[in-house]
């Protein structure tokens, strides 16, 4: 296992007539291997917060990308965030066809290794195991829903842990791989084991789900039956709607957006128990 801690320091300079005070804020970030599959080692990033707790949430967050590309830093200001909220935070990596050659299929099985690999080191990041959150934009919102919902997809050498998180934060989700779906073309006729629509069942954890009312690719009545199906299963699933948007929306260039995204991220985290009211 590789693992580089590094300290970021924000300075911050008080002057009062001839007196200088500095004061240092520290928030520290872990570079760890998770997985080595074939040829490629993936790596995830960890951000603690500054006064950690022998045990708290973490949430890990999938990039977006169609399963083709993507950035590990696009929710980076996520993950800084809810650090210093007191989560313990996660970018992970995974394999995509442009860096990788590979399939979905491929993708899915290292975002179960990701949640795994969390829960065998839970002590020693000090997480709560069982109060681990999963969240992603587009593909990424599938990979994170599908730990949840799609079993199977394990890779050989991970260890008998469930992959299911506690809960599941998407944005502008992957839900439905079936004909007139997103990635049909890829997935085929595997999409009734692949597709997270085709899987909600008894036991789907409380979801937070953003959605533009223009996004191309996941149609709002998609994400209304989604809802509808959760709301029949017995789970919790809330619908945000935000009216003219597109896909991508939630990203941190959207500042305004970006803002009130991660506040209703926040009330639904303090509902559902994972942070205290008012922190």
């Amino acid at each position: 296992m590789n693992k580089k801690i590094t300290f970021f320091l924000l300075l911050l300079l008080g002057v009062s007539g001839n007196t200088s005070t500095f004061f240092a804020v520290a928030q520290s970030m872990a570079n760890e291997l998770y997985k080595v599959a074939g040829t490629d080692s993936l790596e995830m990033e960890i951000y603690f917060p500054e006064n950690p707790a022998d045990s708290q949430p973490a949430i890990v967050f999938f990039f977006g990308g169609g399963w083709n590309g993507g950035s590990l830093h696009q929710f980076k200001p996520h993950a800084e965030h809810f650090a210093k909220k007191g989560l313990v935070t996660v970018l992970a990596d995974y394999r995509v066809r442009s860096r990788h050659q590979t399939s979905p299929f491929d993708a899915l099985e290292d975002a179960k290794s990701t949640i795994r690999y969390l829960k065998m080191h839970a002590e020693r990041l000090k997480i709560d195991s069982s109060r681990i959150i999963a969240s992603g934009g587009s593909a990424g919102g599938h990979l994170a829903a599908a730990t949840a919902l799609i079993p199977g997809f394990n890779a050989p050498a991970d260890p008998p842990i469930s992959p299911k998180p506690a809960a599941l934060l998407l944005f502008n989700p992957v839900i439905d791989n079936g004909p007139g779906g997103y990635g049909y073309e890829r997935i085929g006729p595997r999409y009734p084991e692949f597709s997270p629509l085709h899987n909600l069942a008894e036991g789907a954890p409380p979801t937070l789900f953003f959605l533009g009312t223009r996004d191309r690719l996941i149609p709002v009545i998609t994400a209304q039956y989604y809802a509808m199906v959760m709301e029949k299963v017995g789970s919790d699933c809330q619908l945000i709607l935000y009216e003219g948007e597109e896909h991508g929306f939630f990203n941190y260039r959207n500042r305004e957006i970006y803002e009130k995204t991660v506040k209703e991220t926040e009330d639904f985290l303090v509902a559902q128990g994972f942070l205290p009211a008012g922190r």
